[in-house]
């Protein structure tokens, strides 16, 4: 597989990303960010599979719109006549392999959910741990982007296993959130407790900076001092413990 140096650099970041200790959450938001530079896309989403309830739930994304995807997720993976067979390859695979591009464009999948945030060429990966499914990574270029292909293919499942495993770590080192109280919360300022809710809602660093109009920098200086006064350490923690502020 020939790289170059920009693919080099690229793929180095994913690497390191995925041997830092983060919660699953944060392994897929932040590999998304770096997926989509690596790939020159401009769209992200993904989701965990949750067989009890027959759902794709856990969802996050990238310059997606938030109502749309929320029709996807009451609506529209009911209705998705690609993302179930992209799952059954467990590996990386174009949706251009489980579909035909003629056949996708006529659906109302694609014309009422993928269209109208512009999702026109795709690639999923789709990562297990034996039966259970740890999570997915579904990348998208719009109408005028080009088709994904091999090189993009074999790029991605290059990455499978540093994600697999990441996932698999971040399950594992699952604990018991700490006890946050009342007295600590009241030392957040205003400006941290905005972060702090942003997180809530599962913002990323940069979608935080965008909401709340201030630099990316600060946004991650502000989180580590809401990290400090409450003694958590994660953001799957920080979310838990929101809804009392």
């Amino acid at each position: 597989m020939h790289l170059s140096p920009a693919e080099q650099g690229q793929l180095a970041a994913c690497f390191a990303l995925l041997a830092q200790d983060l919660n699953e959450r944060d392994i897929r938001a932040r590999l998304g960010e770096q997926l989509l530079r690596l790939f020159r896309a401009d769209h992200f989403a993904s989701y965990v599979w949750d067989e009890a309830s027959g759902r794709f739930e856990h969802g996050l994304a990238i310059n997606m719109d938030p109502a749309n995807l929320g029709r996807y997720e009451a609506w529209y993976q009911f209705r998705d006549p690609i993302t179930f067979h992209l799952q059954q390859r467990r590996q990386a695979t174009l949706v251009s392999e489980v579909m035909p591009r003629a056949e996708l464009l006529r659906c109302e999948f694609f014309n009422d959910f993928l269209a109208r945030d512009g999702l026109h060429w795709g690639i999923n990966l789709h990562a297990f741990d034996g039966a259970r499914a740890l999570g997915d990574l579904r990348i998208w270029r719009g109408r005028q982007g080009r088709e994904f292909g091999a090189h993009e293919r074999e790029l991605l499942q290059f990455i499978e296993p540093a994600f697999s495993a990441a996932l698999r770590r971040a399950r594992h080192a699952r604990r018991p959130d700490p006890v946050v109280s009342e007295a600590a919360l009241a030392l957040l300022s205003p400006r941290e407790t905005a972060v702090a809710r942003c997180v809530g809602q599962g913002l990323t660093d940069k979608e935080i900076a965008r909401e709340l109009g201030i630099g990316l920098p600060s946004v991650r200086t502000y989180l580590q001092r809401v990290f400090e006064k409450l003694g958590v350490h994660r953001r799957a923690a920080l979310a838990r413990v929101v809804d009392r502020l």
